[in-house]
């Protein structure tokens, strides 16, 4: 055992580890885990993970038994109506909830479940919606129901005294309300029911609400809201324990909410696509349902309007048969839950995530920075009593400047780590904790910033952050694993600032001749390309480059990210007979394409390429067919069409629609050329070498061939890296201008041998070690055609060979 280890193990030896439970964490996770073999996960947060016993015992139960649909009389329904009725009990005892005050109605999620209550709730124009406002999209969605019925709705903070539970205060956002003219001739009667929903845990920053707050605001809403109109009326509470349920649900023994959500998935992983609502019994027959279905009415006639419902609270609310495969499996994960009992998953769980925050806090790069800011740890005005286990955060550079939550999430995927980074689908917490404003917001939204996307630093603020989560499962070796993945990549010591890349601002001097090695067009986008001693330019770049594409029937655009298979479609264009050919091992037919059709056949589309629209040609049946069969899937190929408008690459890196002779492009996704060097490329596996001897990897190094970056001049002489300071080259009388390195991203890893395509985490893992700038890992450089006379080139007059010598910075 290592002393980083001993010395965790000294300070949580009576939380870590389950040790009055039947197996160890090391035992668990080499048994019932072994898919986990190399792989930190830290999203539990998102979805824990199932067990491998579980599934075992799951596909015994379905294997050994006859279940059918609970709406019926057999044996086989009456059997899986039992074990319907043994679910209910668990999810009830799980939450400490008497079956005399509560029921357990199963939805398709936690998210159903809330939607459930929003549109049963009894809103009237008096009624009140009040929210925190850290809560999650789908807790959020409810006001829309609240407002369309003429309710207000608000969202609060609630500052508690840190030494004094019962101290508390509400901090009101501004009231929000719709349709409210439509009301105002209606009487007020002060009985109208009010909402008010918050998380067990926000998951966003793992912070926990106090529960008190449930008997609070139902006993004593008058003192809580300080005389606001919104006070008056019935108040109903609803906990959104999807994310806390998970380690510590709400006793509802204590604390009497009248909802509860929870997901079936966030507690042991299997299945997904089941929810439960726990409902108060005096609330459920508040609630107002509308539409009817099978199983929920004792009767109905068709051709008139007669209907009456059932009467049992889960009967009424459980629209058609319930996942009744999927209930059955529940039993198998509480059974683990209840195996380890829940206090000593929270315990476990939380010992790992104070060890993680403790850790980075401590963290400081060589001038004295802070390297780590963590959310909800460190506020003076305390709402929560205690933190869960997950740790949001961001992080800064030695400059005081932020990480991008991409580039450390994209960090953490080639080593080997599963974490989560945005938002979380909670912006009221991301606003609150990253200090946004509703203008700041609003800007992010005009800057084109949407969930998921790859904004994460707009006008210098982060739009998100890192989330890293734990689970029953998780041991102190991922813990570990993840703050030296952290250290190693984020954090700037004395004499190791030179392992992040630093673009020069002059050229390094070659030390030879510099000449053209090969030159390789990509007719069709994604697909091989092929390699030609020499090659006529065009104003799009290489002619013929990407002129092709391959779209799926929807009219998204296939490439090898999604549809890896496309590199075993060869292709090779035959100038003098003026034909594209193209190969594939799943077609007993070489495909050939005139590039000059005899006619046209008339077939014009407009398809989306990098959210701009673009005018191609269509292709009839049998080449489309053809194309299906090579990728095994429906797809059309198309041609950029022969129209003005074209992709271009602006100075500023910027994809838009041109009307232009200069700098166009076909399909390419950033620029007309991406020039490699082979000296790079030696000094690159060298380096790749030098890790695996370290990390004691047995075997010959994977070596990069300058063919997995897909490049389309591949260089040799002088210096590696010298084309990072290159500003231009010539080519015989031909000028390029440099539009600075080529990200890379994960399609570099993939590996095409012997009919199979393999992943990998190299050469991006090593690139990442020394190639690093802003987010980007930097690996050759695009280049832009200068067409000095702005004429348009003609077929196959300006020509490129290889040998030909290239003169960097010649202007």
């Amino acid at each position: 055992m290592d002393s980083h280890k001993d010395s965790f193990l000294k300070d949580f030896k009576d939380l870590y580890g389950y040790p009055n439970s039947p197996n160890t964490i090391d035992e668990i996770r080499a048994t019932h885990f072994k898919r986990l073999d190399g792989l930190v996960y830290l999203d539990h947060a998102g979805a824990t993970l199932y067990s491998e016993l579980q599934m075992e015992a799951i596909f015994k139960d379905l294997s050994s038994n006859v279940y059918g649909n609970p709406h019926s009389q057999s044996d086989s329904s009456s059997a899986t109506s039992d074990i319907v009725r043994e679910a209910r009990q668990q999810v009830l005892d799980f939450c400490k909830a008497s079956p005399k005050e509560y029921s357990c109605i199963f939805t398709s999620g936690a998210t159903a479940a809330l939607k459930l209550v929003g549109e049963a709730f009894p809103w009237s124009h008096e009624s009140c919606y009040m929210y925190t406002i850290e809560n999650h999209n789908s807790v959020l969605g409810i006001r829309e129901y609240a407002l369309k019925q003429g309710a207000a709705a608000f969202a609060i903070d609630i500052e508690e005294d840190a030494h004094d539970s019962t101290s508390m205060r509400i901090l009101q956002h501004q009231v929000q309300r719709r349709n409210e003219a439509k009301f105002l001739q209606e009487e007020r009667t002060g009985n109208a029911y009010n909402l008010f929903a918050f998380p067990s845990e926000c998951n966003f920053s793992g912070s926990r609400f106090n529960l008190n707050l449930v008997k609070r605001m139902k006993e004593d809403s008058a003192r809580i809201l300080e005389g606001s109109p919104f006070c008056n009326g019935h108040w109903m509470v609803l906990i959104d324990a999807a994310k806390g349920g998970a380690t510590e649900p709400p006793d509802l023994s204590q604390y009497s909410a009248d909802f509860v959500v929870l997901s079936m998935y966030k507690l042991f992983g299997y299945p997904t696509g089941i929810g439960a609502l726990i409902v108060r019994n005096d609330a459920a027959k508040l609630l107002k349902k509308t539409y009817f279905s099978g199983g929920t009415v004792a009767a109905s006639i068709a051709d008139i309007d007669f209907v009456i419902r059932r009467k049992g609270i889960e009967e009424l609310f459980e629209d058609g048969t319930v996942s009744f495969l999927s209930i059955a499996s529940l039993s198998h994960g509480f059974k683990i839950l209840n195996s380890l009992t829940i206090s000593a998953i929270n315990q476990h769980t939380t010992s790992l995530a104070r060890y993680v925050r403790k850790v980075l806090l401590s963290l400081q790069h060589e001038n004295g920075i802070s390297v780590c800011k963590l959310y909800g740890t460190s506020a003076s005005k305390v709402l929560h009593h205690e933190l869960g286990p997950i740790i949001s955060f961001n992080l800064k550079r030695p400059d005081g400047s932020w990480y991008g939550y991409r580039e450390v999430e994209k960090l953490a995927s080639l080593s080997g780590i599963q974490l989560r980074t945005g938002c979380f689908c909670n912006p009221g917490a991301c606003a609150k904790y990253l200090g946004l404003s509703h203008t700041d917001l609003l800007s992010n939204i005009e800057a084109g910033h949407v969930c998921w996307d790859d904004y994460d630093i707009v006008h210098g603020k982060p739009t998100g952050a890192v989330r890293v989560s734990f689970g029953y499962m998780s041991t102190y070796e991922d813990a570990k694993k993840f703050v030296d993945f952290i250290k190693d990549s984020f954090v700037a010591l004395p004499n190791q600032t030179a392992r992040l890349y630093k673009q020069d601002d002059e050229a390094s001097l070659p030390i030879a001749k510099i000449g053209l090695r090969s030159i390789i067009i990509y007719p069709i986008k994604s697909c091989a390309g092929f390699s030609a001693e020499s090659w006529p330019l065009s104003n799009n770049g290489l002619r013929y480059d990407r002129e092709w594409l391959l779209t799926s029937l929807t009219g998204e655009v296939l490439t090898q990210k999604k549809v890896p298979e496309m590199c075993f479609v060869s292709t090779f264009v035959d100038l003098n007979l003026g034909i594209l050919y193209v190969e594939s091992p799943r077609c007993k037919v070489r495909l050939a394409i005139k590039l000059i059709s005899d006619s046209d056949n008339g077939v014009r589309n407009e398809i989306n390429v990098h959210g701009q629209r673009c005018e191609v040609q269509g292709y009839d049946n049998e080449v489309n067919s053809w194309f299906s069969t090579a990728l095994d899937r429906p797809c059309t190929l198309s041609r950029c069409s022969s129209s003005n408008y074209n992709f271009c690459m602006n100075k500023n890196k910027n994809i838009g629609m041109c009307i232009a002779e200069q700098s166009i492009s076909n399909f390419a996704n950033e620029a007309q050329f991406l020039l490699i060097s082979e000296e790079s490329i030696f000094d690159l596996n060298n380096r790749i070498s030098t890790r695996d001897l370290q990390k004691g990897v047995d075997g010959a190094s994977v070596k990069a061939n300058p063919m997995r970056f897909r490049p389309n001049l591949v260089i040799s002489g002088g210096e590696p890296y010298a084309e990072d300071g290159w500003k231009n080259l010539r080519i015989r009388n031909k000028y390029f201008s440099s539009l600075g390195g080529c990200n890379r991203c994960q399609m570099i890893n993939i590996v095409h041998r012997d009919g199979q395509v393999q992943k990998s985490n190299e050469p991006l893992a090593t690139l990442a070690s020394y190639r690093r700038d802003k987010g980007k890992i930097l690996f050759g450089i695009l280049l832009r055609y200068e067409n000095s006379d702005g004429d348009q080139v003609q077929d196959n007059d300006i020509w490129v060979q290889v040998g030909d010598e290239v003169h960097p910075n010649c202007i």
